[in-house]
């Protein structure tokens, strides 16, 4: 470490203070503190700039963002596009030549998160002041080794978020079988069925096809026995992401108690409090260890099957019919509204023979079992890079060797 050298925070960054008005007529991408994973450096979602009232910073694509409010969350990542953000996250950018990616892992280290917790003020908001972390003093490697470090570590996040693409894939694939076959009746065989008149707001269906509620094929919030003697693991709202399936054990919490929705392996967890068409939350749970019921926030509605696989009940919880009766439901104060589950319960569903759902079965199962392979591979990826970057950003590890 004999070429690097001791330079203050505000010697290598700045923070950028652009601000931005909303405006109804623009739609320009939004990211909140909601829209970023804790802890690890993922954007799970984003909203709209015309969603939002208060005045927003800009940032450009390749900005870090960095979370301010309880930085000890570790909220930071790197977008790949133009847009504006919360005033809750600092928007900083390299200056003097140093390399944006290795200033981005600099960001993300745990000394870093750690000093902006110590120096945050604010009993009930903690906020780290850019004022106080810029006079913060950082060993600096030549451009060189920066622009290595942030090579080795950027190769993992390509890996994370080429997984992350075949996730939402494979997916997309499972809700376009399902929506042929199960919302436009376009399954194998379906040339030769008749369609005939439900007599209910379904419509026709086809004629061997049964109308029935949610309620009479799908349990919502099933009772479910937890030991009260043992630890539970726990599940918050905020690790659910947007427009994606995937939830898996880093998403756990350790917490005694077992409040909460109760749910195990192939429940769905739809959530009552964000379920807009866009990018509403919705889980598959298949990450807990064989017989492991685990607990989460009661803002979700645990949905398990009756008569129906698995599968389907996730791909019906997607679907846009369905999230547009959730909607219409929600009652509560501005801000506080939720979803009324009997309105959901009386969801209309025309239930296809039992072969149509196993069919449907064997070829989703499979899309279902490689999302969860993809996804703990990203368990293992955020792993290895969060246990490098503290070695390359100290010099612990010479990243040239």
């Amino acid at each position: 470490m004999s070429d690097w050298v001791k330079k203050k925070l505000g010697d290598i960054a700045k923070e950028v203070r652009d601000t931005y008005e909303p405006n109804q007529s623009e739609s320009i991408p939004y990211v909140g503190l909601e829209h970023i994973a804790q802890q690890d450096l993922k954007l799970i979602g984003t909203g709209k700039s015309s969603d939002t009232q208060s005045t927003k910073r800009n940032f450009r694509s390749g900005d870090i963002l960095f979370g301010s409010l309880r930085p000890y969350f570790r909220k930071v990542v790197r977008p790949k596009f133009d847009g504006v953000c919360s005033t809750d996250i600092t928007v900083i950018r390299s200056k003097n030549g140093v390399d944006q990616g290795f200033l981005n892992y600099l960001i993300a280290s745990k000394d870093f998160i750690d000093y902006s917790d110590k120096i945050s003020s604010g009993s009930r908001m903690p906020r780290a002041n850019w004022k106080v972390l810029e006079e913060s003093e950082w060993s600096i490697p030549n451009k060189e080794t920066q622009q290595r470090i942030a090579s080795i570590l950027s190769a993992y996040d390509d890996l994370i978020e080429n997984n992350t693409r075949r996730i939402a894939i494979l997916e997309e694939m499972a809700r376009l079988i399902y929506r042929e076959w199960f919302i436009y009746y376009r399954y194998p065989g379906y040339e030769s069925n008749r369609m005939v008149e439900s007599g209910t707001d379904l419509g026709f269906i086809p004629y061997d096809w049964k109308p029935y509620e949610a309620q009479e094929v799908i349990s919502f919030n099933p009772r479910t026995n937890i030991d009260k003697q043992k630890a539970r693991t726990y599940l918050p709202m905020g690790k659910i992401s947007e427009n994606s399936m995937v939830i898996d054990s880093s998403n756990l919490e350790s917490r005694k108690g077992i409040s909460g929705a109760k749910f195990k392996n192939f429940d769905t967890l739809f959530a009552r409090i964000t379920p807009s068409l866009e990018n509403g939350k919705t889980g598959f749970v298949q990450f807990l260890q064989d017989g492991e019921i685990a607990t989460g926030s009661t803002e979700f509605i645990v949905l398990r099957s009756k008569k129906l696989n698995p599968y389907y009940i996730y791909c019906l919880a997607r679907d846009d019919l369905f999230r547009k009766t959730a909607i219409n439901s929600m009652v509560g104060a501005s801000g506080r509204q939720r979803v009324r589950i009997n309105s959901i319960k009386q969801f209309l569903i025309a239930l296809p023979p039992s072969e149509i759902l196993d069919n449907f079965e064997s070829i989703v199962a499979p899309i279902f079992s490689q999302i969860n392979i993809l996804s703990k591979q990203n368990i293992s990826l955020i792993t290895t890079r969060d246990m490098l970057i503290p070695k390359l950003i100290k010099g612990v590890v010479n990243a040239n060797s």
